[in-house]
């Protein structure tokens, strides 16, 4: 699902060079097992397994001003962009505190999307991808309609890797892409103003679209683009609070049918909400997603002034989710640390000091798992070709080499290979 916050790109204005107190960007992974925050200073890469405890497992102060941040699942493989140099993508291995390699690109680079099969680079007018494997350039899809705000979706299911972006820059078309196959698969007429928000369901088989204006979310079959449901509101929205709203509703309803029970998802077809949510504060970006964290369905909220918010869902009932807790992801005042809210709950104080790469990489290799999804560990994954199940979503297990196969090292140091994209 698409989660990713950041203005735009460099200078936007929660980017780097806004007036943001050192929140350049965040996103969930794709399993929504670990939280990437990007700073003035570096990046920030926090665990969440647990709902009364945020680890912080990794920080990064080598690339300034980030405002692109993308952690593949929950491997050692981190994609980064800073707006010092907004036309370069760097790649590292951050547990073994290596850059794998580098890709610069004729304009700034707008979004990157990750899956276990390919890596895609949006600029305004242009999308590329790659093998993620090797980091060939496999396509390049020139002459897109213009898009300042880099949106894209790209499936996090290895299998059906679909890419989704718009189609036009005046009305809501929607073109989906076959990413493996390499070849367009549908056009989808979704709305008429255009487009706000894109997301895939983990199956690849629904996706879902909001407008600008932010009244009404639909979800299409895929590969069909047949429509299948479409949500309004329901309440009413002044100013911002329309885009954040329908952006926020859309990536909620796209991803529930993986969570809920069939019963849950007839009445997703209804006019009207299922659950809702309201956030102690408006007129800022936040991003969301759905998860399990500690056996139980959580809606997982980070806000544009740095907090996470966990509220719990009830599958059945649904209604008003429940504020289970609130974490900073970055240090505030000491006198700022204990802040209630009209909720009775309060802020926990500053983030959990990170630990040092030696720390980290001291790990023991095999340890507690406490995510109810299984997939690749928190110590940066299974043994050399070992075989490890994927989530409980996954058409089946994959063989994770972490140290080589995203992607091979050596690969990258040669500086083999050709494409468009340039190595630097």
């Amino acid at each position: 699902m698409e989660t990713t916050a950041s203005g735009g790109g460099p200078g936007g204005p929660d980017g780097p060079d806004g007036p943001g107190r050192g929140f350049g960007c965040a996103s969930f992974n794709q399993d929504s097992t670990s939280l990437a925050l990007g700073t003035r200073t570096g990046y920030k890469l926090f665990s969440l397994t647990m709902v009364e405890k945020l680890d912080c497992i990794h920080e990064s102060v080598e690339t300034p001003d980030v405002y692109i941040v993308e952690r593949l699942f929950s491997s050692s493989l981190v994609v980064v962009v800073s707006s010092s140099i907004p036309l370069r993508m760097y790649i590292y291995h951050f547990k073994k505190g290596t850059e794998i390699c580098n890709y610069s690109y004729p304009n700034n680079i707008l979004a990157v999307k990750l899956n276990r099969q390919r890596l895609v680079v949006c600029l305004e007018e242009s999308i590329y991808i790659h093998n993620i494997k090797d980091m060939e350039l496999l396509q390049t899809l020139l002459n897109t309609p213009p898009n300042p705000s880099g949106l894209c979706a790209l499936s996090v299911n290895h299998s059906n890797s679909y890419l989704a972006y718009p189609g036009s820059a005046t009305i809501g078309e929607i073109v989906v892409y076959d990413a493996n196959n390499l070849t367009t698969v549908t056009l989808i007429p979704a709305h008429d103003s255009p487009l706000a928000a894109l997301t895939f369901n983990v199956s690849a088989t629904r996706l879902a679209s909001a407008s600008e204006k932010g009244t009404v979310i639909r979800v299409f079959s895929i590969p069909e683009g047949q429509r299948l449901f479409e949500f309004r509101r329901g309440m009413k929205s002044r100013g911002d609070e329309d885009s954040s709203w329908g952006a926020y509703v859309g990536k909620m309803f796209s991803t529930a049918s993986s969570y809920f029970p069939a019963q849950v998802s007839g009445m997703m077809s209804q006019d009207r909400a299922f659950a809702t949510v309201h956030l102690l504060a408006s007129g800022q970006k936040n991003i969301c997603t759905l998860a399990i964290v500690q056996k139980l369905p959580r809606l997982l909220v980070a806000t544009a002034d740095g907090q996470l918010f966990i509220y719990n869902l009830d599958p059945q009932d649904g209604g008003e989710c429940v504020l289970a807790q609130k974490h900073r992801l970055f240090g505030v005042d000491e006198d700022q640390a204990e802040v209630s809210d009209p909720e009775g709950s309060k802020v926990t104080g500053p983030a959990q000091t990170c630990p040092t790469y030696a720390a980290t990489a001291a790990l023991p290799a095999t340890g507690p798992i406490t995510a109810t999804l299984t997939g690749y560990s928190e110590d940066g994954g299974a043994k050399k070709g070992e075989i490890i199940p994927e989530h409980e979503f996954a058409a089946g297990p994959v063989c994770l080499d972490d140290e080589n196969e995203f992607p091979p090292i050596n690969w990258c140091r040669d500086r083999t290979g050709g494409g468009q994209g340039r190595h630097s």
